[in-house]
């Protein structure tokens, strides 16, 4: 992550792709990110989980249901009403 909050990720094809990072949150031992494709209002949002091995640390979209609408309503409590998750 740098300073002016913004992460490039490099997906396995080896495409970069570049997100803006609006919190990070360490919940039940892992660690995830609340990251949008851009700062307008109607921007796409992701919450990414950090995996980790011995060598690299990379990051994997949740996907599944449950843990999507836990994490969306803590993030939006960690940012204290500044951003609304829906999910769709």
């Amino acid at each position: 992550m740098t300073e002016s909050g913004k992460i490039t990720l490099t997906a396995d094809d080896g495409s970069e792709e570049v997100f803006f990072v609006l919190e990070k949150a360490e919940i039940t031992g892992g660690s995830y990110l609340l990251v949008t494709d851009g700062l307008e209002e109607d921007a796409q949002a992701l919450i990414l989980k950090e995996v980790e091995d011995a060598e690299t640390v990379a990051y994997e979209v949740v996907t599944e249901e449950r843990e999507l609408r836990i994490l969306s309503s803590y993030f939006e409590e960690l940012l204290d009403d500044e951003v609304e998750i829906r999910l769709e």
